[in-house]
């Protein structure tokens, strides 16, 4: 497969370099990452064999030091301990044992981690997806469970639904408020929780209130604990559905335990105890669960929870809290800069890390984001993040000299490898070479629960080991800096292959005069087989029209990158935190805009 970019400078200094000097060499022998892990951090760096569960405990700073804060009310680590153990004989009493699958649709709740870690000691797998509802019901039926656990704004509609359509005999349900001081939630915060709650919500005899499942388990004598097995699923999640159909993706303890234990060390302090904020995000997403709610609480941070914040407020959460960590994706620090509730002289130097995970981000989106940080004394340098659900959340670290930009997504993490292979073989490619991002390390997932899905997946290579294929494209240079520039081949009908951050850092770094925000989405060609065309969306400045921008954008693109149109939005839109090209790709082709 060839691809052809334009290059900006920097790309255009990396093919210089492969030019003037044949760069040999195999980075996945090499490691040249390496070098940049002080020996201290690395020497004797091993994955632990054991449970999630004895994976915290371990590292409990104490019974009486406060493991999780939640609107106001303290969680102490015993408490965590006396809730997980209650939490198992719950689950045993309502029927739940080894090798079952509980489907669970909470947010961000304490009570999400009692059941995470009670389902790992009845050897049972959490189920979570937060999809639509149909896609709902179906991955619950497909688990053969026959209780669900969700919050109470869940519909008498939807109950029903799940009782017809996946074969449930009932559900308990969790109030979002069950583990707060009722006085802690902001006005803001009851206003979102309001939103969620319809007039019929569920109720009846196939309900259970939380505080009902734990009474039956506080009397319940039977078994319990399954015999230790950290290689059996514990985590079932959805990928996003944003880049295609949905698929089920299954980790384990040790998968789980293998992608944050080398990330442990990440935003820690000798000073003081750190803070860690999470704003929103569910924990249907392996991210959520691995490095935002487990990775905190196995590093001795304090972890902040707070899940029933809109997106559209949660920079008054970060005023309130001024957490020392808050996991960022683009739609957070856009709403962030765009809200205008963040006072100029507001001092952000309580974020000791500062950047954007979850999908790709330009030139031009992270140059404003530096400014806005650097205006309001931040001294974090904004970053890049690179991961997937499938590798069991990050697979890089931004722990680089160079500068973040043109698709610069870090280095590896210390026990894992990635490297670049010719798309779709086990032919690996040397330093500055194009070519698909793959990685080997013990964060990788066990599979989806499609095995045919899997085996196109991960793919065992003839040196052995078992490498994860992304299906992103990128290159490493000589030092071992990731650029991930798209996700797959999209070839364009007469020559050239569309790859959208390239393309969009072309028009970032040529400044086009009314141009606040851009994106490219890349649609199948209805006129060519297998080939794409771009649409260009836009976020223009006031005053500004398409027309204004038109010719400029024609000049900064070569001919192959040409948008058939450009379409201007007031602002970028989500979907699943992330941009909603999968939207924007269906308005396309039902002719919404109109070329």
């Amino acid at each position: 497969i060839c691809f052809h970019v334009k290059l900006t400078s920097s790309y255009r200094k990396m093919r210089e370099n492969v030019m003037n000097q044949q760069v040999t060499g195999k980075p996945s022998i090499d490691k040249p990452w390496m070098k940049y892990y002080p020996p201290q951090l690395i020497q004797g760096l091993t994955i632990p064999a054991q449970t999630v569960y004895e994976y915290l405990m371990e590292r409990c700073p104490g019974d009486d030091v406060v493991a999780i804060h939640y609107y106001g009310r303290d969680i102490r680590w015993r408490e965590l301990k006396e809730q997980v153990d209650l939490a198992a004989r719950s689950l045993r009493a309502i029927g739940f044992g080894e090798g079952d699958q509980i489907p669970i649709f909470l947010r961000a709740v304490p009570e999400f981690i009692y059941l995470l870690l009670a389902a790992e000691k009845i050897g049972a797998s959490v189920l979570c997806r937060d999809n639509t509802l149909e896609e709902n019901i179906e991955a619950v039926k497909k688990s053969g469970a026959k209780m669900i656990i969700a919050h109470d704004f869940l519909s008498h509609e939807e109950l029903n639904r799940y009782r017809k359509e996946a074969g449930i005999r009932g559900a308990v349900l969790l109030s979002p408020i069950r583990s707060a001081m009722r006085t802690g939630l902001p006005d803001y915060c009851w206003n979102y929780l309001e939103s969620l709650y319809t007039d019929y919500p569920a109720y009846g005899p196939y309900t259970m209130s939380w505080e009902a499942f734990m009474a039956i388990g506080d009397q319940f004598t039977g078994k319990v604990e399954a015999p230790k097995d950290i290689d059996r699923p514990l985590f079932r999640a959805y990928t996003s559905g944003s880049t295609g159909p949905s698929k089920q993706v299954i980790h384990s303890a040790h998968t789980m335990i293998g992608n944050m234990h080398q990330m442990n060390f990440y935003g820690a302090s000798s000073e003081f105890r750190p803070t860690w904020m999470v704003t929103q995000l569910t924990p249907s997403l392996v991210a959520v669960v691995v490095a935002m709610l487990l990775m905190p609480l196995a590093s001795g941070k304090l972890l902040i929870l707070s899940p029933f914040v809109a997106a559209e407020d949660v920079d008054l959460e970060m005023m309130h809290y001024r957490p020392n960590c808050w996991p960022l994706i683009p739609m957070f620090i856009e709403t962030v800069m765009r809200n205008g509730r963040v006072p100029d002289d507001y001092d952000m130097s309580h974020l000791f890390s500062a950047g954007a995970g979850c999908e790709a981000y330009n030139n031009n989106q992270l140059k404003r984001a530096q400014k806005f940080l650097e205006d309001h004394q931040c001294k974090a340098r904004f970053t890049t993040g690179y991961g997937c659900s499938e590798a069991g959340s990050n697979m890089s670290l931004p722990l680089t000299a160079h500068p973040i930009k043109d698709g610069n997504v870090g280095i590896p993490m210390p026990l894992t490898t990635i490297s670049i292979f010719k798309p779709g073989t086990d032919e690996e490619l040397t330093y500055n070479t194009m070519g698909e991002i793959c990685q080997c390390g013990p964060g990788t997932m066990v599979g989806y629960d499609d095995p045919a899905a899997t085996a196109r997946t991960i793919k065992i290579h003839s040196d052995g080991s078992r490498w994860l294929h992304t299906g992103d494209i990128g290159y490493m240079t000589e030092d071992g800096t990731i650029y991930a520039l798209t996700r797959g081949e999209a070839p364009r009908y007469g020559g050239g292959s569309l790859a959208t951050l390239p393309m969009e850092n072309l028009l970032a770094d040529a400044e086009v005069e009314g141009i606040d925000d851009e994106f490219f989405v890349i649609v199948p060609d209805p006129e060519h087989h297998r080939c794409f065309v771009p649409y260009l969306f836009v976020v223009l400045n006031k005053g500004y029209t398409v027309d204004d921008i038109r010719e400029k954008v024609k000049e900064s693109l070569e001919a192959y990158m040409q948008p058939v149109d450009i379409i201007a939005l007031p602002e970028r839109p989500f979907f699943h935190f992330k941009t909603n090209r999968i939207g924007l790709t269906r308005d396309i082709e039902a002719g919404k805009f109109n070329v």
